[in-house]
């Protein structure tokens, strides 16, 4: 219910910034993003620094060729890293995944070529395990940003590029993908 809370409160302030009028330029669309996510963290005591294959499902609707709201879907796959305690293996791992609800603002570069940047909230939940224990499972809702460059292949395939840093409670993930949109 807090998530859902969140969720609703998120999406009217953002629909309260949308421009009032949309123009004939208006799609919906969806797509899919591959990348590679960095995390260093201190997990109780072991100062963890890893990287795991992320991927991530949005939907959205282009208002203009400059604003747009999204939500997607955002899995940052497993950081793993093994110490050394006192001859012993430690194995430790961190997952986390979660929603995103944003706007989307994009600077047109010719017919073809744009840059964007984006902003919104992200509902995540994560584990943390030691030597394959659950230790503990985070839940929170924070702030996501990023920027980009979108290539258009065709007048309803795009390729798109980004970088893009979810908060995580007390943390920080950088995620660069690659993926594609597709228009409808």
């Amino acid at each position: 219910m807090k998530h859902l809370n969140k969720v609703a409160l998120t999406a009217a302030a953002i629909l309260a910034a949308a421009p009032l009028t949309a123009t004939a330029d208006g799609a919906f669309y969806i797509g899919g993003s591959i990348g590679s996510a960095s995390l260093t963290e201190d997990f109780d005591g072991f100062d963890v620094d890893a990287d795991s294959a992320a991927f991530r499902i949005v939907a959205g609707w282009r208002f203009n060729d400059y604003f747009t709201l999204e939500g997607g879907y955002h899995n940052f796959g497993t950081f793993e890293q093994s110490f050394d305690a006192g001859g012993e293996p430690v194995d430790v791992s961190l997952k986390a995944d979660g929603f995103t609800l944003g706007a989307t603002g994009t600077i047109p570069l010719g017919e073809k070529f744009a840059l964007y940047g984006r902003a919104g909230s992200f509902f995540w939940d994560g584990d943390a395990e030691i030597n394959g224990a659950s230790q503990a499972r985070p839940e929170d809702t924070n702030l996501y940003i990023g920027a980009g460059a979108k290539y258009a292949i065709s007048d309803r395939l795009s390729l798109v590029g980004d970088w893009t840093r979810y908060e995580l409670e007390d943390t920080e993930s950088n995620v660069a993908s690659l993926g594609l949109t597709f228009s409808f």
